[in-house]
């Protein structure tokens, strides 16, 4: 059972709604059986300190841009029941893109059916028993997914995700209603043009080198062109994305796999997947294209296939030495 969103109120009666609490727009849905939010929304969020994100009893905020304007969401689950509940100006966008968001889209029909989910090995059969409510959300915001996974290219996650902060404390806007409705520090992260305007010097204090800071200002000097590649297909938004000098197939996949929920996309040319797949299928490493083989067999459900073989607890060991955490601040 769905309910009807709000109708957007106009701006004095949404500051009034605002300090009131009450929402500028909202819907419920009914949660699949075994559904989880925190599962489900896990792969938007860029570590715990990412400032779009805010945790809530029951639920989670975050924030971000829509065609309409900003908006704060708060996502909750509770007896049974999804609710959604929108400030700002983005309040009606936002819950009418919710159920994509909330992976309510996602369909696991074909991985889970007979003799498909037979032919998956065991310890994907028992990840995906014991978690039987993932999904996969689909944010439809090309922008927003491009810019931090470019950040994360040929660097550890650690610092990537510092660089992120920093870049969004710094050049994000409050969130509508923080520290009234929603909490102090909630962000919303830059639209293409205000990315576009961070000098090179706040690229190198946030410790971001030159050739990630150049592929995010070429990519974004597209920006609307990226944006419609999310009515496309996760196959075709893939081959756009490909066509800018400096984003390859591990950052295309990345962005559907968030964008599009694609079930299929493989984070190609990342620096532990291959081995981790590799030790967790045959208890060996294997490189790429190993990897591809290995996961070949259940082609249209891959990326399906890689996330329960995380969520079945297998630890790889690691082989060879760790990517060093480089700062280039100092140069």
């Amino acid at each position: 059972m769905t309910l009807a969103p709000s109708v957007p109120r106009s701006s004095g009666a949404a500051a009034a709604a605002h300090r009131a609490g009450t929402a500028d727009a909202e819907a419920a849905w009914e949660a699949p059986p075994h559904y989880s939010l925190a599962a489900t929304c896990f792969p938007l969020q860029r570590g715990d300190g990412d400032p779009t994100f805010a945790p809530h009893p029951g639920g989670l905020w975050t924030a971000f841009r829509t065609p309409e304007g900003t908006v704060s969401l708060l996502l909750t689950h509770a007896a049974g029941e999804l609710r959604a509940r929108a400030w700002g100006e983005g309040a009606a966008h936002a819950v009418a893109s919710a159920p994509a968001l909330l992976g309510l889209t996602d369909e696991w029909d074909a991985f889970d059916a007979d003799p498909f989910h037979a032919s998956l090995p065991h310890l994907v059969r028992e990840a995906r028993r014991r978690n039987p409510g993932v999904r996969a959300p689909a944010t439809g915001r090309v922008v927003d997914a491009l810019v931090p996974t470019i950040l994360e290219q040929k660097v550890t996650t650690v610092e990537a995700r510092r660089a992120y902060r920093y870049l969004l404390r710094r050049f994000g806007s409050p969130a509508p209603g923080a520290g009234r409705v929603a909490p102090a520090g909630l962000v919303v992260a830059p639209s293409s043009a205000e990315w576009l305007r961070v000098p090179s010097w706040e690229w190198h204090r946030a410790g971001v080198g030159p050739q990630r800071s150049a592929t995010v200002m070429r990519a974004l000097r597209s920006s609307s062109g990226l944006e419609r590649l999310a009515a496309k297909t996760a196959a075709e938004a893939s081959a756009g994305l490909q066509s800018i000098p400096g984003i390859g197939v591990w950052t295309a996949a990345e962005v559907t796999q968030r964008t599009h929920a694609d079930a299929d996309s493989v984070s190609v040319g990342d620096f532990h997947l291959a081995k981790f797949v590799g030790f967790a299928l045959t208890g060996e490493r294997t490189d790429d294209a190993g990897m591809l083989r290995l996961l070949d067999p259940w082609r249209g459900q891959r990326q399906r296939v890689v996330r329960m073989l995380y969520l079945a607890g297998v630890r790889a060991p690691r082989f060879g030495p760790r990517m060093t955490i480089q700062d280039h601040r100092a140069h």
